[in-house]
């Protein structure tokens, strides 16, 4: 018997706040190598889960079909990595009509090199669940490229509600820092967890976990005094980092107004990046802000009207293309019409035809029966006239004999008489 879907007592998803909640695609632009390829893997894994994580990418495929695609699918950024003799570009733009912010990568670690570093690497569980919560270092200036910067990370993941968001939800976290000397931006990716405060290692591994080997001693406090001193993972946690839990959280004894404190475990990628530009449109447009290119009034005018004009002559092909579209709709149309209506008289020719054919046909079987009674007819004719000729034949034959016979019986009293006179 099929498992029953639980229905009654779930409560079902709100659509209109799904559709509201930022999603996004990760590409790859070009030809990029087998280690950008897996920098795009990555960065779909610390997007996760409102990305396309298992997005297929063709080389035929360009920047408009996956515009196309992400209209449908309610996509509403475009992250694309492109590498390029100079150096590795990453793209972030809003779908469909921009902004584009242009990023020119220094440097990048994958997530494998990250984990490798660690002593125990922490494996991937259910975080990648739930989305990431973002933070962004240093981003409080007055330059109007830094706020549009700040404003565009801040959408790329949905926002926190603070009155109705559970806490177990914040289990990983993205950060963006900006160097101000350098002005470049570090992007980091760590795991959220908690940890017992105000005790020794020995301790938390007897809270946290299941009771350890204590077969090395004879009390339980050799286990608990067995490092005289504690190591730089042992110190008391600071107040900074020390909260108290207002909601149960993940984790064995994380109930609710217990003390915790908290600890970041770095997942990756890692990623240092400087802003070089910034175009009006979606990875087109007008150039807003250009970190090499310093532009005079006259040359920005000069600029906005070529795109005034690249814009006017594209809606002038578009109309073009739409007529076109529309005249050959009607050439087609009455082309059919006129094919079914040459097919309709064709048919009605045909059985025009079939019907005069069998009308002479009719005709030829009654002129061939007129003929065939006209014949039977003379054959009677020549039957009765030749009967008639016979019997006038046979009539005088027969009259021809009676008169020989009497001839013949004239002849014998004749002879009889000539006996009696001898006599």
């Amino acid at each position: 018997m099929a498992k029953r879907k639980k229905k009654r007592t779930h409560v079902k998803a709100d659509e209109e706040a799904f559709e509201k909640i930022p999603k996004s695609f990760v590409i790859k632009s070009g030809v990029v190598g087998k280690s950008v390829s897996t920098l795009v893997t990555d960065l779909r894994k610390a997007m996760e889960p409102n990305t396309a994580t298992n997005l297929r990418e063709r080389k035929g495929n360009k920047l408009k079909d996956f515009v196309h695609v992400a209209s449908q699918l309610s996509v509403t950024h475009l992250l694309v990595l492109s590498k390029t003799p100079s150096g590795i570009n990453l793209r972030v733009g809003r779908i469909p009509r921009g902004p584009t912010l242009t990023f020119r990568i220094s440097s990048y670690s994958l997530t494998r090199d990250v984990l490798a570093l660690q002593t125990r690497p922490k494996s991937p569980g259910t975080e990648f669940k739930t989305a990431p919560l973002v933070v962004l270092n240093n981003f409080n200036s007055d330059e109007r490229h830094i706020k549009l910067v700040a404003t565009v990370f801040q959408n790329l993941f949905p926002p926190i509600q603070v009155q109705t968001m559970k806490l177990a939800d914040a289990r990983r976290v993205i950060l963006f820092n900006l160097n101000p000397e350098t002005k470049e931006v570090e992007f980091r990716h760590y795991s959220i967890t908690v940890k017992v405060t105000g005790v020794s290692k020995s301790v938390k591994h007897i809270i946290q976990t299941d009771i350890p080997d204590l077969n090395p001693y004879t009390d339980v406090s050799e286990y608990i005094l067995r490092e005289a001193y504690a190591s730089e993972s042992d110190i008391e946690d600071g107040p900074e980092s020390t909260v108290t839990l207002s909601q149960k959280y993940i984790g064995k004894g994380n109930r609710q107004s217990e003390q915790r404190s908290i600890r970041l475990v770095e997942l990756g990628p890692r990623i240092q990046m400087s802003l070089t530009k910034i175009q009006a449109g979606l990875c087109g447009g007008e150039v807003l802000y250009h970190s090499f290119v310093k532009k005079t009034a006259e040359e920005v005018k000069q600029q906005k009207q070529q795109l005034q004009k690249a814009a006017q002559e594209k809606a002038k092909r578009k109309a073009e293309q739409e007529k076109n579209v529309e005249k050959k709709k009607v050439e087609a149309e009455e082309k059919s019409a006129a094919d079914r209506a040459a097919g309709k008289a064709a048919a009605d020719k045909k059985r025009g035809k079939g019907t005069s054919a069998g009308e002479e046909g009719e005709e030829e079987g009654e002129e061939g029966s007129d003929e065939e009674m006209a014949d039977a007819d003379d054959e009677d004719e020549e039957g009765e006239d030749d009967a008639m000729v016979e019997d006038e034949n046979e009539d005088e034959d027969g009259e021809e004999d009676e008169m020989e016979e009497d001839d013949d019986d004239g002849e014998g009293q004749e002879d009889e008489d000539e006996d009696e006179d001898d006599e």
